[in-house]
């Protein structure tokens, strides 16, 4: 395996001249802040967070704030971000936030874990990236530069793996674990990409097992790009547009129109509701979720 020393060397030397200037990275930042960019992060490019985590930090500055809103408000300033169950999940954590931990981010690895919508990757990224601690933070971008830069693989596995966990374990440093965490990010998300890494401009590419080895392609299933138009989720997308533009219940009318297959629309509709990002009212109409 590489020597973990240089890794952590060129690394964070590189993050320290080419690291993005964003609000969650700040010295001031609240735990809470870091929370909710950790969320709206999944799956969502950090060009379209940005405004919306703005909004959110000037609305609801703390878990207390967003708890005392309905679940639908927190649905509605979720925008176009995409995946809007996040929203619900932020206030489901908001909530138990409020209510066991007295308004207060836990800090340990464990108590994060076990609150609503926050699983692994979120859980070590809180812990690490607001608090400081020790732990392996292995989201897409950190696991492809280690596949490549270690493993000689083009792309890790589709999910997280125990070697994987292993591997980000063994190559933690003993000081300054969370700042190599998100300079290891930070490569993967500018420099080591997916689909056109630039290996001229990364600081590891004299230790990168994948291009001394003359990069080998992948082996593993074809990775396939994610289709939108047409699909249940733009259908979805359309309907809760229609609630979050709103202020107040709509009529079914309101929703009909901006769908013209039927069968799908009614289908889309059912999933909002089973997933608690729509309801329907006994008058027929419909509105984002209250409490």
């Amino acid at each position: 395996m590489v020597e973990p020393n240089l890794l952590h060397t060129s690394v964070l030397d590189w993050y320290e001249s080419n690291a993005r200037d964003l609000p969650w990275r700040a010295d001031d930042a609240t735990p809470w802040g870091v929370l909710v960019s950790e969320i709206m992060l999944q799956q969502t490019p950090v060009v379209r967070v940005l405004p919306i985590w703005h909004e959110w930090m000037e609305r609801w500055p703390t878990p207390k704030a967003l708890a005392a809103e309905q679940p639908g408000e927190a649905v509605r300033h979720w925008g176009r971000l995409g995946y809007p169950r996040r929203a619900l999940r932020l206030h489901a954590c908001a909530q138990a936030i409020t209510d066991e931990h007295n308004g207060e981010v836990p800090s340990d690895h464990a108590t994060l874990l076990a609150l609503p919508g926050i699983g692994e990757y979120t859980a070590a990224a809180v812990a690490s990236f607001a608090y400081g601690g020790r732990h392996a933070v292995l989201d897409t971008n950190v696991r492809r530069v280690f596949a490549r830069a270690v493993s000689a693989e083009e792309y890790p596995p589709t999910a997280t793996s125990a070697a994987e966990r292993r591997l980000g374990e063994a190559l933690l440093p003993e000081l300054g674990a969370a700042r190599w965490g998100v300079a290891v990010m930070e490569l993967g998300a500018l420099v080591c990409t997916a689909r056109a890494p630039r290996c001229a401009d990364c600081p590891i590419t004299h230790l990168c097992a994948w291009r001394l080895a003359g990069k080998p392609p992948h082996t593993g299933p074809a990775r396939k790009g994610q289709t939108y138009a047409g699909t249940d989720r733009q259908c979805r997308g359309r309907l809760l547009q229609v609630l979050r533009e709103a202020h107040g219940p709509v009529p079914k009318a309101a929703l009909d129109v901006v769908w013209d297959d039927a069968v799908q629309r009614e289908r889309a509709l059912d999933g909002l509701i089973t997933d608690g990002l729509a309801e329907a009212l006994e008058d027929g109409t419909y509105r984002l979720p209250h409490a």
